[in-house]
């Protein structure tokens, strides 16, 4: 495998506070990254800026290098990779690489989708951003396809129905159509399992695994819950309080953890052992 991100030496400032310290990681190509923490410990602050979508209140220094491709290949070749430092990118490049080649799935299915836009008009549009050229019939068939993709029965006949027509589930499917309509190469994958039931749960992270491994997808996936990064992500990246404090293969994190905090993590999460009449362990501060 060869590196798609390389993130060193992170830093996020929100006015005098440092919600991120430093941070590094890489994400390689075809992996599955687990980030996870409690919140608060930025998460979802270095998500966003990878995708360059903090806003001006927030200062970020370090470097989030990205491999890309340039120039053109010809038949059979693949043309030549360099890594660029995304932090340095103007607005305009920033915008087009947002939805190509890195997507995002945001919180909270409930709130995502614009509430006065039907659902298909909001797939279609994703594709419409990027390929200005594309004419609305090849973007509706293109928005239908990727709707049955991520299994939204009836994908055509619903396709001018409105967010709250569906349920919790099938919207957060709808933003994981969006964000993989144009064939990325990164997905970040933001808490997006949040607010549904462990059933429904386990059919997002199931759709998950299958689209990232038939796309051949690299995910960096955003939890608090390691009992859900655990079945998704091949390696996993601890954060406490802005930093990441541990980073290992799966299995030997999860069954052989060696900070302190991880430990801590993973005694606070309920099992089918656990006495019900004594309260859960704290987290270690």
């Amino acid at each position: 495998m060869s590196r798609l991100l390389e993130i060193r030496n992170l830093h996020i400032w929100f006015g005098a506070t440092e919600a991120v310290r430093g941070i590094e990681f890489d994400l390689e190509d075809g992996e599955v990254l687990g980030l996870v923490g409690e919140s608060g410990s930025g998460k979802s602050a270095t998500a966003l800026a990878l995708m360059g979508l903090l806003g001006p209140a927030a200062r970020v220094t370090g470097s989030i290098r990205w491999r890309r491709h340039v120039g053109s290949a010809g038949p059979g070749e693949r043309g030549r990779e360099e890594m660029v430092n995304l932090l340095d990118q103007p607005t305009h490049t920033m915008r087009e690489l947002r939805g190509r080649e890195i997507a995002m799935i945001f919180q909270e299915p409930m709130t995502a989708l614009n509430p006065v836009m039907t659902i298909g008009r909001q797939v279609a549009e994703s594709v419409q951003a990027h390929a200005p050229s594309c004419s609305r019939g090849e973007a509706r068939k293109r928005a239908i396809a990727a709707l049955e993709e991520v299994a939204i029965p009836d994908a055509a006949a619903r396709f001018g129905d409105y967010p709250h027509q569906f349920s919790g589930g099938q919207r957060q499917r709808i933003l994981i159509a969006m964000a993989l309509i144009n064939r990325p190469r990164v997905l970040i994958a933001d808490e997006p399992t949040t607010a549904l039931d462990v059933t429904v749960q386990a059919q997002i992270l199931a759709l998950l695994a299958g689209l990232q491994k038939q796309h051949g997808l690299s995910m960096l996936f955003i939890s608090h819950d390691l009992a859900v990064v655990g079945q998704v992500a091949s390696r996993v990246a601890v954060m406490r309080m802005g930093q990441v404090v541990e980073t290992g293969p799966c299995a030997t994190l999860l069954t052989a953890p060696q900070h302190a905090y991880t430990q801590s993590l993973l005694k606070a999460v309920p099992t089918l052992r656990t006495d019900r009449e004594q309260p859960l362990a704290m987290i270690e501060k």
